[in-house]
Protein backbone atom coordinates (compact mmCIF):
# COMPACT_ATOMS: atom_id res chain seq x y z
CA UNK A 1 0.00 0.00 0.00
CA UNK A 2 2.72 2.32 0.81
CA UNK A 3 3.90 1.61 -2.64
CA UNK A 4 0.69 2.83 -3.98
CA UNK A 5 0.65 6.08 -2.22
CA UNK A 6 3.38 8.29 -4.33
CA UNK A 7 2.07 7.46 -7.87
CA UNK A 8 -1.51 8.21 -6.50
CA UNK A 9 -0.52 11.53 -4.94
CA UNK A 10 1.75 12.20 -8.34
CA UNK A 11 -1.10 11.39 -10.20
CA UNK A 12 -3.25 14.01 -8.58
CA UNK A 13 -0.71 16.45 -8.45
CA UNK A 14 -0.87 16.23 -12.43
CA UNK A 15 -4.21 16.66 -13.37
CA UNK A 16 -4.33 18.97 -10.97
CA UNK A 17 -1.10 20.90 -13.14
CA UNK A 18 -2.67 19.64 -16.80
CA UNK A 19 -6.58 21.58 -14.95
CA UNK A 20 -4.09 24.87 -14.55
CA UNK A 21 -2.38 24.57 -18.03
CA UNK A 22 -5.97 24.60 -19.73
CA UNK A 23 -6.58 28.31 -20.29
CA UNK A 24 -2.94 28.71 -21.60
CA UNK A 25 -3.33 25.72 -24.01
CA UNK A 26 -6.41 26.97 -25.15
CA UNK A 27 -4.95 30.23 -25.78
CA UNK A 28 -1.82 29.15 -27.46
CA UNK A 29 -4.01 26.65 -29.62
CA UNK A 30 -6.53 29.63 -30.61
CA UNK A 31 -4.14 32.47 -31.27
CA UNK A 32 -0.66 30.34 -31.84
CA UNK A 33 -1.53 26.96 -33.24
CA UNK A 34 -4.24 27.31 -35.66
CA UNK A 35 -2.87 30.37 -37.27
CA UNK A 36 -0.13 28.80 -38.26
CA UNK A 37 -2.09 26.18 -39.39
CA UNK A 38 -4.04 28.28 -41.31
CA UNK A 39 -1.12 30.34 -42.98
CA UNK A 40 0.24 27.09 -44.04
CA UNK A 41 -2.55 25.76 -45.49
CA UNK A 42 -3.16 29.07 -47.42
CA UNK A 43 0.70 28.79 -48.17
CA UNK A 44 -0.45 25.71 -51.09
CA UNK A 45 -2.79 27.88 -52.47
CA UNK A 46 -3.29 30.74 -55.03
CA UNK A 47 -5.70 33.03 -56.40
CA UNK A 48 -6.89 36.50 -55.32
CA UNK A 49 -9.19 34.54 -53.11
CA UNK A 50 -6.24 31.51 -52.49
CA UNK A 51 -9.08 29.28 -53.35
CA UNK A 52 -7.12 27.24 -56.27
CA UNK A 53 -4.42 24.43 -55.23
CA UNK A 54 -1.24 25.74 -55.93
CA UNK A 55 0.89 23.25 -53.94
CA UNK A 56 4.50 23.93 -53.41
CA UNK A 57 4.48 26.53 -55.90
CA UNK A 58 4.33 29.88 -53.67
CA UNK A 59 7.65 28.28 -51.98
CA UNK A 60 9.51 27.99 -55.34
CA UNK A 61 8.45 30.85 -56.28
CA UNK A 62 9.11 32.93 -53.23
CA UNK A 63 12.79 31.13 -52.72
CA UNK A 64 14.12 32.09 -56.36
CA UNK A 65 12.11 35.77 -55.86
CA UNK A 66 14.84 38.38 -56.11
CA UNK A 67 12.76 40.83 -54.34
CA UNK A 68 12.12 38.40 -51.53
CA UNK A 69 15.56 37.52 -51.12
CA UNK A 70 16.65 42.01 -50.99
CA UNK A 71 13.86 41.79 -47.95
CA UNK A 72 15.54 38.96 -46.36
CA UNK A 73 19.04 40.78 -46.79
CA UNK A 74 17.90 44.02 -45.75
CA UNK A 75 16.24 42.29 -42.37
CA UNK A 76 19.84 39.84 -41.81
CA UNK A 77 21.31 43.71 -41.79
CA UNK A 78 18.92 45.58 -39.57
CA UNK A 79 18.70 42.37 -37.05
CA UNK A 80 22.70 42.38 -36.70
CA UNK A 81 22.90 46.14 -35.77
CA UNK A 82 19.78 46.07 -33.47
CA UNK A 83 21.15 42.58 -31.88
CA UNK A 84 24.82 44.08 -31.09
CA UNK A 85 23.45 47.30 -30.12
CA UNK A 86 21.04 46.06 -27.76
CA UNK A 87 23.45 43.36 -26.05
CA UNK A 88 26.59 46.24 -26.20
CA UNK A 89 24.34 49.46 -25.12
CA UNK A 90 22.34 47.52 -22.54
CA UNK A 91 25.62 45.98 -21.02
CA UNK A 92 27.35 49.60 -20.69
CA UNK A 93 23.89 51.23 -19.26
CA UNK A 94 23.54 48.64 -16.73
CA UNK A 95 27.15 48.50 -15.72
CA UNK A 96 26.60 52.56 -15.50
CA UNK A 97 23.39 52.16 -13.46
CA UNK A 98 24.41 49.35 -11.26
CA UNK A 99 26.75 51.48 -9.36
CA UNK A 100 25.97 53.72 -6.51
CA UNK A 101 24.77 56.57 -8.32
CA UNK A 102 22.56 59.85 -6.95
CA UNK A 103 18.91 59.36 -9.49
CA UNK A 104 19.75 56.08 -10.70
CA UNK A 105 16.16 55.04 -10.50
CA UNK A 106 15.16 58.23 -11.87
CA UNK A 107 17.23 57.06 -14.95
CA UNK A 108 16.17 53.10 -15.14
CA UNK A 109 12.67 54.66 -15.34
CA UNK A 110 13.20 57.43 -18.13
CA UNK A 111 15.05 54.59 -20.09
CA UNK A 112 12.48 52.13 -19.79
CA UNK A 113 9.40 54.74 -20.87
CA UNK A 114 10.47 53.92 -24.38
CA UNK A 115 9.96 50.20 -24.45
CA UNK A 116 6.92 50.85 -22.69
CA UNK A 117 5.30 52.80 -25.31
CA UNK A 118 4.13 51.28 -28.96
CA UNK A 119 6.32 51.18 -31.85
CA UNK A 120 2.98 53.41 -33.78
CA UNK A 121 4.09 56.00 -31.13
CA UNK A 122 7.61 56.10 -31.77
CA UNK A 123 7.76 55.86 -35.10
CA UNK A 124 5.26 58.69 -35.41
CA UNK A 125 7.53 60.41 -33.04
CA UNK A 126 11.06 60.13 -34.80
CA UNK A 127 9.01 60.63 -37.89
CA UNK A 128 8.71 63.96 -37.05
CA UNK A 129 11.54 64.73 -35.19
CA UNK A 130 13.62 63.59 -38.32
CA UNK A 131 11.92 64.95 -40.74
CA UNK A 132 14.23 67.36 -43.04
CA UNK A 133 12.19 70.69 -43.46
CA UNK A 134 10.42 70.09 -40.31
CA UNK A 135 12.16 68.27 -38.03
CA UNK A 136 13.47 69.40 -34.43
CA UNK A 137 16.61 67.45 -35.16
CA UNK A 138 17.71 69.53 -38.07
CA UNK A 139 16.34 73.05 -36.29
CA UNK A 140 18.97 71.99 -33.91
CA UNK A 141 21.69 71.55 -35.96
CA UNK A 142 20.87 74.86 -38.12
CA UNK A 143 21.01 76.63 -34.65
CA UNK A 144 24.24 74.96 -33.99
CA UNK A 145 25.95 75.94 -37.15
CA UNK A 146 26.02 72.56 -38.34
CA UNK A 147 24.70 71.35 -41.99
CA UNK A 148 21.49 69.55 -42.00
CA UNK A 149 20.88 66.24 -42.74
CA UNK A 150 18.27 64.15 -44.85
CA UNK A 151 17.79 61.13 -42.14
CA UNK A 152 15.72 59.20 -44.04
CA UNK A 153 17.40 59.76 -47.46
CA UNK A 154 21.05 58.91 -46.81
CA UNK A 155 21.43 55.90 -43.68
CA UNK A 156 17.26 55.12 -43.82
CA UNK A 157 17.97 51.35 -42.75
CA UNK A 158 20.61 52.34 -39.88
CA UNK A 159 18.58 55.24 -38.98
CA UNK A 160 15.29 53.45 -37.86
CA UNK A 161 17.79 50.50 -36.48
CA UNK A 162 18.81 53.33 -34.30
CA UNK A 163 15.02 54.07 -33.56
CA UNK A 164 14.52 50.26 -32.54
CA UNK A 165 17.28 50.62 -30.46
CA UNK A 166 16.40 53.57 -28.47
CA UNK A 167 12.88 52.19 -27.60
CA UNK A 168 14.39 48.80 -27.17
CA UNK A 169 17.59 49.79 -25.02
CA UNK A 170 15.63 49.98 -21.81
CA UNK A 171 14.54 46.57 -21.66
CA UNK A 172 17.92 45.12 -22.16
CA UNK A 173 19.30 47.05 -19.45
CA UNK A 174 16.93 45.68 -16.81
CA UNK A 175 18.32 42.59 -18.14
CA UNK A 176 21.52 42.89 -17.82
CA UNK A 177 20.76 44.90 -14.36
CA UNK A 178 19.25 41.47 -13.07
CA UNK A 179 22.01 39.61 -14.04
CA UNK A 180 24.84 42.12 -12.28
CA UNK A 181 23.02 41.76 -9.34
CA UNK A 182 22.52 38.71 -9.27
CA UNK A 183 26.17 38.06 -9.30
CA UNK A 184 27.77 37.25 -5.78
CA UNK A 185 29.86 40.03 -4.58
CA UNK A 186 32.01 37.41 -3.04
CA UNK A 187 33.66 37.13 -6.41
CA UNK A 188 34.53 40.76 -6.63
CA UNK A 189 36.13 40.67 -3.43
CA UNK A 190 37.98 37.51 -4.03
CA UNK A 191 39.20 38.91 -7.23
CA UNK A 192 40.23 42.09 -5.44
CA UNK A 193 42.21 40.81 -2.66
CA UNK A 194 43.92 38.47 -5.66
CA UNK A 195 45.28 41.81 -7.27
CA UNK A 196 42.92 41.67 -10.01
CA UNK A 197 42.09 45.02 -12.02
CA UNK A 198 38.50 46.13 -12.95
CA UNK A 199 38.92 45.36 -16.72
CA UNK A 200 39.95 41.53 -15.37
CA UNK A 201 37.05 41.16 -13.30
CA UNK A 202 34.95 42.16 -15.68
CA UNK A 203 36.45 40.34 -18.10
CA UNK A 204 36.61 37.14 -16.12
CA UNK A 205 33.77 36.85 -13.68
CA UNK A 206 31.10 39.29 -15.26
CA UNK A 207 30.97 38.68 -18.68
CA UNK A 208 30.91 34.69 -17.98
CA UNK A 209 28.25 34.72 -15.50
CA UNK A 210 26.37 36.89 -17.82
CA UNK A 211 26.60 34.52 -20.89
CA UNK A 212 22.59 33.18 -19.82
CA UNK A 213 21.43 36.84 -20.02
CA UNK A 214 23.46 37.63 -22.86
CA UNK A 215 21.68 34.65 -24.70
CA UNK A 216 18.63 35.35 -23.54
CA UNK A 217 19.20 39.43 -24.81
CA UNK A 218 20.41 38.06 -27.85
CA UNK A 219 17.64 35.63 -29.07
CA UNK A 220 14.94 38.40 -28.15
CA UNK A 221 17.00 40.55 -30.36
CA UNK A 222 16.90 38.13 -33.19
CA UNK A 223 13.27 37.07 -33.00
CA UNK A 224 12.10 41.01 -32.75
CA UNK A 225 14.65 42.41 -35.69
CA UNK A 226 13.52 39.55 -37.95
CA UNK A 227 10.02 40.17 -37.42
CA UNK A 228 10.03 44.39 -37.45
CA UNK A 229 7.13 46.01 -38.87
CA UNK A 230 6.00 49.37 -37.65
CA UNK A 231 9.47 50.83 -38.10
CA UNK A 232 9.62 50.42 -41.83
CA UNK A 233 5.56 51.29 -42.22
CA UNK A 234 5.70 53.96 -40.38
CA UNK A 235 8.69 56.11 -40.97
CA UNK A 236 9.97 54.83 -44.07
CA UNK A 237 7.23 53.09 -45.61
CA UNK A 238 9.94 51.16 -47.36
CA UNK A 239 12.03 53.57 -48.44
CA UNK A 240 13.33 55.34 -50.56
CA UNK A 241 13.27 53.02 -52.61
CA UNK A 242 13.19 49.29 -51.31
CA UNK A 243 16.09 50.33 -48.67
CA UNK A 244 14.17 49.69 -45.95
CA UNK A 245 12.14 46.79 -46.92
CA UNK A 246 11.74 44.68 -44.00
CA UNK A 247 10.50 40.77 -44.53
CA UNK A 248 7.19 41.34 -42.44
CA UNK A 249 7.11 44.90 -44.71
CA UNK A 250 7.26 43.05 -47.99
CA UNK A 251 4.59 40.34 -46.63
CA UNK A 252 2.33 42.81 -45.90
CA UNK A 253 2.76 44.36 -49.30
CA UNK A 254 2.21 41.66 -50.76
CA UNK A 255 -0.95 40.70 -49.00
CA UNK A 256 -2.74 43.54 -48.47
CA UNK A 257 -1.41 45.86 -51.27
CA UNK A 258 -0.75 43.05 -54.41
CA UNK A 259 -4.01 40.93 -52.39
CA UNK A 260 -1.54 37.72 -53.15
CA UNK A 261 -2.97 36.32 -49.73
CA UNK A 262 -1.41 32.34 -50.69
CA UNK A 263 2.45 34.13 -51.44
CA UNK A 264 2.48 35.85 -48.53
CA UNK A 265 1.59 33.16 -46.24
CA UNK A 266 4.66 31.14 -47.86
CA UNK A 267 6.60 33.72 -47.40
CA UNK A 268 5.36 33.89 -43.53
CA UNK A 269 6.06 30.12 -42.94
CA UNK A 270 9.15 30.87 -44.64
CA UNK A 271 10.23 33.27 -42.08
CA UNK A 272 9.07 31.42 -39.43
CA UNK A 273 11.60 28.36 -40.43
CA UNK A 274 14.06 30.92 -40.10
CA UNK A 275 12.99 32.18 -36.89
CA UNK A 276 12.94 28.92 -35.49
CA UNK A 277 16.58 28.04 -36.94
CA UNK A 278 18.05 30.96 -35.92
CA UNK A 279 16.47 30.42 -32.48
CA UNK A 280 17.94 26.73 -31.98
CA UNK A 281 21.55 27.71 -33.42
CA UNK A 282 21.62 30.37 -30.65
CA UNK A 283 20.25 28.06 -27.93
CA UNK A 284 22.91 25.30 -29.03
CA UNK A 285 25.83 28.02 -28.82
CA UNK A 286 24.44 29.32 -25.52
CA UNK A 287 24.31 25.73 -23.95
CA UNK A 288 28.19 24.92 -25.53
CA UNK A 289 29.12 28.04 -23.91
CA UNK A 290 27.99 27.67 -20.33
CA UNK A 291 29.90 24.33 -20.83
CA UNK A 292 32.94 25.88 -21.55
CA UNK A 293 32.55 28.12 -18.11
Amino acid sequence: MTMLRPRTLSGRYARTAYLFLIPAILFFAAFFYLPIGNVTATSLRTGPQADQWAGLGNYTQALADPAVRHSFLVTVIFSVIVVIGSIVLGLVLALALDQPLKGRVVFRVLLLVPYLTSVAIVGLLWRNILDPELGVLNRVLGAAGLPEQTWLNTSPLLTIAAVTLWQSVGYTMVLFLAGLQGIPETYHEAAKIDGADAWRRFWRITLPLLAPTTLFVSVMAVISGLQAFGQAYIITNGGPGNATDLSVFHIFNVAFRARDFGYSSAQSVLLLVVIVAFTLVQLRAGRRGEVTY
